[in-house]
């Protein structure tokens, strides 16, 4: 059997050994495994180490442990561990919905990738649609999407909490329970106007559950100590999107909100799924649905030589592709459209103004570097 733990430095013992080494920031963090029984969680907070593994006996380096006890990541989760993808929008010439590039998108994720989809997120312009593209979209959405085993779920983003409320009342009608909520981002919100915010949404619709997509576009974030708060207060919150590969912060969601399922994208996936049940919000990864999908099945086998290569080959690749594409364009969409592109070529790249995206020039040229560099990521 095997144990596994992150520590800030290496710190070898009689049944340890460290088999690979993960810089993030500084200090850098260590992955140590060993023979041991199933993964369980010892956490420690002292002296810079957060350690992750069976409770066994310290030796004199280690000092004093902590009382053995059962892992908080045991606890059974509100939300699935699944593959959480976005439906992106496609745009005509003329501003107006792209409907059966949508709808055939729509159905190659369903059919191809995963049976958990959203619009609306950062990618899906849900800042950007009027109410009429709105309720356009979600019916078009919902008729896609009833098929058995598949779980829709709406975003909603805007600035005024009325019409948040009201976008949720009417997808609600359509027959949509599962929402994905962002803070209001014209200003930070203090604690009290958080907490408001969760009342009017996750408390005023009990029947439905509730995804916190957490963002620094908000101006805040949520901390894993505020989410233990709401998880309690709240039962239909039931899980969270947090774009980080900050270990700590990965470590105190895993640990403070347990009962919450945190989706990851491809780098933080690859940590989380190390230390228990946690999701993956598929981004770069999407450029190959075969491919995506064995790296979330290696992070829920904890597949630790598999997942922690693809993850470092999708972190060269994401890098790469950053790199290449440039500033030309600043938003989600404009980036998630590229991956949509690879599996439709009519699948148009451009944006709800004002936001900028990218050429169909560049798409090409990009096409070519993945080709040469990456060549197993491109769709087959």
């Amino acid at each position: 059997m095997r144990f596994l733990r992150w520590v800030k430095r290496r710190n070898y013992c009689a049944q340890g050994r460290l088999v690979h080494e993960i810089a993030i920031g500084s200090p850098k963090y260590y992955l140590e495994c060993g023979d041991m029984s199933p993964l369980w969680l010892h956490c420690k907070q002292s002296k810079g180490i957060s350690w992750f593994g069976n409770f066994r006996s310290p030796t004199r380096r280690e000092g004093k442990a902590a009382s053995c006890c059962r892992s908080p990541m045991s606890m059974k989760k509100r939300y699935p561990s699944c593959i959480l993808a976005t439906c992106c929008i496609p745009w005509n010439d003329d501003g107006a919905l792209a409907e059966e590039v949508f709808r055939r998108e729509i159905r190659n994720l369903r059919d191809n990738l995963t049976r958990h989809l959203y619009v609306f997120g950062t990618a899906g312009e849900g800042h950007a649609v009027t109410e009429k593209q709105y309720d356009q979209i979600i019916r078009i959405f919902h008729e896609e999407t009833r098929q058995p085993n598949t779980h829709p779920m709406i975003g909603v983003i805007h600035l005024s909490l009325g019409t948040i409320i009201e976008r949720i009342e009417r997808a609600r009608e359509l027959g949509f329970r599962a929402f994905q909520i962002s803070l209001p981002s014209w200003g930070a919100l203090n604690d009290r106007e958080m907490m408001t915010f969760f009342q009017e949404t996750c408390g005023r619709f009990p029947d439905c559950s509730f995804l916190h997509y957490n963002l620094p576009r908000v101006k805040r974030l949520v901390t894993q100590e505020e989410y233990a708060k709401l998880a309690k207060q709240f039962p239909n919150l039931v899980a969270t999107k947090n774009s980080t590969d900050s270990m700590d912060r990965i470590i105190g969601l895993m640990t403070k909100a347990p009962e919450l399922q945190h989706f990851y994208t491809e780098t933080g996936f690859g940590y989380g799924a190390l230390l228990g049940e946690c999701g993956f919000l598929i981004s770069v990864a999407s450029m190959n649905f075969q491919l995506g999908r064995e790296y979330f099945q290696a992070g829920r086998d904890q597949n630790q030589e598999k997942l922690l290569a693809m993850q470092q080959e999708l972190k060269h690749l994401t890098n790469d592709f950053i790199a290449f594409v440039g500033n030309e364009a600043h938003m989600d969409g404009a980036y998630d459209k590229f991956f949509c592109k690879m599996h439709d070529p009519e699948f148009p790249l451009r944006l709800l103004p004002p936001y900028a995206t990218f050429s169909d020039e560049k798409f090409q040229g990009l096409v070519k570097f993945v080709r040469e560099k990456y060549p197993r990521w491109l769709n087959p």
